[in-house]
């Protein structure tokens, strides 16, 4: 298995090299940011980085008397490149937390390193349910396809849907999505006509949404990785599946907020269920759209920024709780059960598996003030991964 080889090999790194590795109050704490900011998903790693940079513009970079030093670094969305990076900041750097990973290869090839090294990791973007469980340091801001596939799949059943195809990109997420959203729709009396994966790099969907197409179902239940939402609609459209009758649901990666506009008129109607919308219509999220686009010269923030912002938020609590303390389990021990109101919603982390609860909401693609946007027509109220309530 991919996760299983990942983790022997940053492991046999991570052991020599952490093993002695004391822990030490410092008068900065230090935050190693791996995003991809360069490559295919950089655009992740972009609204990550503002988001971080957002919150601590509007909170100050000093918490319990200490300085907040965030120290940035690309990773290129290449999994070798995570861990050497990683290894770098806890070994020189002395960072208090590794935060971000844009993809579930990344923050799985980091997982020994902070079991070693015993600093918490927070992974911001990558929603494999399994990360959490490779490291008692690792928690979680963003979400798992679990946590947003299943509302999918139950209101699917409940809408006059019975035959789907299931359309994934395969990895992690991909698959996390595949099997949840066949277990539930199933369950409730749905029929899955086939599941398709398509491969990460250089994704091509002509042939698969050809397929599609041929089986012609009620229809097509779809996970793409953020930024790649664009190149799925344009050959959605191209096959002529927008006038085919064959209805499009997701998760809300494929109508990504930060490339929903440059969709156009075949993203109007599209239904997803999802953790956050730049459309929530809430006094914390109107101003931090705001704030957002201020910070970036116009980008509107998407799900992956609230995963940057909510974990400085966590970070933020989890050193005020410790009073400055760079301890850890210290640290770890004063995220479990926090409980916070995030532009999103309220948020919280699960104490039992260090996973984030919150809401989860039904939106369909929606033309407001001359632009796209995802708008929520149902709340689904504090979720859990199911992929960890399951076991």
């Amino acid at each position: 298995m991919k996760i299983a080889r990942y983790l022997c090999l940053a492991a046999l790194c991570a052991t020599s090299l952490f093993a002695s590795l004391p822990a030490s109050a410092q008068e900065t704490v230090k935050i190693g940011l791996i995003l991809p900011m360069t490559g295919p998903f950089a655009s992740t790693g972009r609204q990550i980085e503002t988001a971080v940079k957002l919150y601590m513009q509007q909170k100050g970079a000093t918490v319990a008397g200490k300085k907040i030093e965030l120290i940035v670094k690309d990773d290129g969305g290449v999994a070798d490149t995570t861990r050497r990076i990683a290894q770098e900041l806890v070994l020189n750097d002395k960072v208090a937390f590794l935060a971000g990973f844009g993809l579930t290869p990344l923050a799985l090839a980091t997982a020994p390193i902070a079991t070693q090294a015993k600093v918490p990791m927070i992974v911001m973007a990558a929603a494999t349910s399994a990360i959490t469980e490779q490291s008692p340091f690792i928690t979680r801001t963003g979400f798992t396809l679990p946590q947003v596939t299943q509302p999918m799949a139950e209101w699917a059943a409940k809408n006059g849907i019975k035959k789907v195809v299931t359309l994934v990109t395969d990895y992690g997420p991909g698959i996390d999505a595949e099997t949840t959203f066949k277990k539930v729709f199933t369950a409730a009396g749905g029929e899955v006509l086939d599941s398709l994966r398509v491969p990460l790099r250089n994704p091509d969907f002509a042939p698969f949404l050809q397929k599609v197409h041929d089986l012609a179902p009620n229809a097509v239940f779809v996970f793409v990785p953020s930024g790649v939402g664009s190149i799925f609609m344009k050959q959605f459209t191209e096959r002529g599946l927008d006038k085919s009758g064959i209805r499009l649901l997701g998760t809300g990666d494929v109508t990504d907020d930060d490339i929903l506009n440059d969709m156009g008129d075949v993203a109007l109607g599209v239904v997803t269920t999802f953790h956050y919308s730049a459309a929530h219509p809430s006094a914390a999220n109107k101003s931090y759209v705001e704030a957002f686009g201020k910070a970036s010269n116009g980008m509107r923030p998407n799900f992956h920024s609230l995963g940057g912002y909510d974990g400085m938020a966590l970070i933020y609590h989890a050193v005020e709780a410790t009073k400055g303390s760079t301890d850890g389990e210290a640290l770890m021990n004063a995220m479990k059960g926090y409980t916070w109101e995030s532009p999103r919603g309220p948020i919280s982390i699960d104490p039992a598996t260090r996973e984030i609860v919150q809401n989860v909401y039904v939106r369909k693609v929606e033309r407001a003030n001359g632009q796209l946007y995802n708008v929520e027509f149902q709340t689904i109220p504090s979720v859990k991964d199911p992929g960890k309530t399951a076991k």
